[in-house]
């Protein structure tokens, strides 16, 4: 089958006289996860992790990944003829690395120019250009030619997003936003970015699994703003929420307004990380092009009071179901019968019971042993199994709720675990618990803290690839930025008050069982520890869950680290105890015992 449609995209590349097409996993609006209509790397590969970029030549193909999803991918990739190469591996080579090796002067790469953005496109006409090999942007996507059973675009209704969750009215954020366009000289604003776009009209949808989202485009000027979505979609609701903000377009009239901009000679604003390189062709000839990061990815990561209290809220629903969940594997799981997916499944019922869930914020990974060591690993009836002692698993899961999205990972020893996996599991805890504890000065940025999480690992000659900590939206994408605590995500970011992160340190042992503790955490004024030479910024713990005391070697622990722990299992008792039946709450005193 794979192999099948990697032929026929090689019969269309001869008459397209290219030598190389690239199929990335990205959409024209630069989404992390797509619609399905635009899972383009998924169909033609049979990979389906969330991150990967597939090149095809006309005598070999290659999927770029990276750790989270090497023995995914190795799996999947299995007797399709496409060779796997491992992002951040030494020796590895780089999709451009590889392109210049296996292309000579004068040959061509094919790409669709909506599915790869500015910054990248610039990078490689400089790179392959000097080597002699030419960039064919092709609009009409080769994929799309050959898939016959193409999903359609989505019609799930766009909604309105309460002014009391979101905190902030559409006439308020348009005003923040003209105002940071005078300030940069800018008469136009183009926002390509699915979740700036919900965030900027207090919209929501379903257009893309697991992201609440809709797909279109927007354009803000000084005087108007204009929403491009499929008017299907758009009911009297939305309309009258966006009378006199808004003008809703279809979306495919974005294809016209472009060339109205351009014969404006207007100064466009476009974030080059994410804007894609054919908006770009659009405009360039005659506006003047301004790239910067847009004021809409810096404006929703700052949570305002409304949706910090939000968070707050929606964590301790969340906890609750968690709680539920954990008692009832506890009392279930040594009955037998307890399957991976079954599991799964039983956690998303006890969160459908909480108040303004909206469902999941990403797909569950519910791995038990070797399975948790594939970072990012999707149960499935072919792999699905039993979760019996002894073994370790690792659940991965998060809900949207109308306030808040919640991610949380906690690791269960069923059973009595060895003491090796005491020991690594402690380590993970402590990276936990030590960044969770720093103070920091203003200006700092995550990769400066994503060390701390790794050094208990460090410590013995371990580490994780994947890394420590990624933004969230306020019911929106799980995966948000600019800010990270990660050695490559938010580079160049300082945290500020009211940013949302995670704190998900791991370990994984190829083979056996996989590790990790994530809570979500805020970044808070310290006032205490700041003076009036240095201001203080410090983590305060949204996720309110209990942390397997069973898998903890105390005597690894320092003082600090115990007392923090101690008080983390108290206020997650405190909090949620008043929502609990009185078996759940005997159940969670035990779990959050002092140590």
């Amino acid at each position: 089958m794979i192999q099948e449609r990697i032929q026929k995209l090689r019969d269309l590349m001869r008459k397209h006289k290219i030598q190389a097409y690239v199929i990335p996993s990205t959409d024209a609006h630069a989404s992390e996860y797509v619609p399905a209509i635009w899972q383009r790397r998924a169909w033609i590969s049979g990979f389906d992790g969330s991150a990967g970029d597939v090149i095809v030549t006309l005598d070999k193909a290659g999927l770029w990944t990276d750790s989270r999803y090497f023995l995914q991918a190795e799996e999947q990739l299995k007797g399709t003829g496409i060779d796997l190469y491992k992002i951040g591996v030494p020796g590895e080579p780089d999709m451009l690395s590889f392109l210049k090796r296996e292309l000579k002067g004068g040959d061509s790469v094919g790409i669709d120019p909506k599915v790869i953005s500015y910054r990248q496109a610039v990078q490689w006409l400089k790179e392959l250009q000097g080597v002699g090999i030419k960039i064919k942007f092709i609009e009409d996507n080769l994929v799309d030619e050959i898939w016959e059973d193409q999903p359609e675009m989505p019609l799930d209704p766009i909604v309105v997003w309460d002014e009391k969750y979101a905190g902030e009215s559409v006439d308020s954020k348009l005003q923040r936003i003209r105002q940071k366009m005078t300030e940069e000289g800018v008469q136009t604003h183009v926002l390509t970015m699915l979740d700036a776009i919900a965030w900027t009209f207090n919209i929501r949808s379903n257009d893309v699994e697991y992201n609440p989202v809709a797909i279109g485009y927007a354009v803000i000027t000084q005087d108007e703003a204009e929403l491009f979505v499929n008017k299907k979609k758009v009911n009297r609701k939305v309309k009258k929420h966006l009378k006199g903000l808004a003008k809703i377009r279809d979306y495919e009239d974005f294809r016209k307004r472009l060339p109205k901009l351009a014969k404006k000679k207007t100064r466009v604003w476009l974030e080059d990380e994410s804007v894609n390189y054919w908006v770009v062709m659009m405009l360039q000839k005659r506006c003047e092009l301004f790239f910067k990061r847009s004021m809409v990815t810096d404006f929703k990561a700052i949570k305002n009071a409304t949706e910090l209290a939000g968070f707050q809220a929606c964590h301790i629903r969340d906890g609750v179901a968690m709680v539920k969940f954990l008692k009832w594997l506890d009392e279930t799981a040594p009955q037998g019968g307890v399957t991976e997916m079954s599991a799964q499944e039983k956690l998303k019922a006890f969160r459908e019971e909480q108040k303004l869930f909206q469902g999941l914020s990403f797909e569950t990974i519910s791995s038990y042993n070797e399975h948790g060591a594939i970072v990012h690993y999707t149960s499935s009836p072919e792999t699905d199994v039993e979760l019996k002692a002894p073994g370790i698993y690792l659940i991965d899961s998060g809900g949207h709720y109308l306030d808040g999205t919640t991610d949380i990972t906690r690791t269960i020893a069923l059973g009595e675990p060895t003491a090796e996996q005491k020991d690594r599991f402690t380590r993970v805890l402590k990276g936990h618990i030590d960044l969770a504890m720093t103070l920091f000065p203003v200006g700092t940025q995550g990769i400066q803290l994503d060390t701390i999480a790794r050094k208990p690992l460090w410590d013995i000659g371990l580490n994780y690839g994947h890394g420590t900590g990624h933004g969230v939206g306020t019911f929106l994408n799980v995966h948000e930025g600019p800010q990270g605590i990660s050695y490559y995500r938010g580079l160049g970011v300082p945290l500020q008050p009211g940013m949302v992160c995670s704190n998900e340190p791991g370990y994984y042992k190829t083979g056996e069982y996989g590790m990790r503790v994530e809570n979500l955490i805020v970044v808070t004024k310290d006032e205490e520890h700041s003076g009036e030479e240095w201001k203080f910024l410090k983590f305060y713990d949204l996720t309110l869950c209990p942390i397997d005391l069973n898998l903890v070697e105390k005597s690894l622990l320092t003082e600090e680290e115990i007392d923090y722990l101690n008080a983390y299992h108290q206020k997650v008792y405190d909090t949620l105890a008043p929502f609990l039946k009185k078996d759940e709450k005997n159940w969670l005193k035990g779990k959050t015992r002092s140590v």
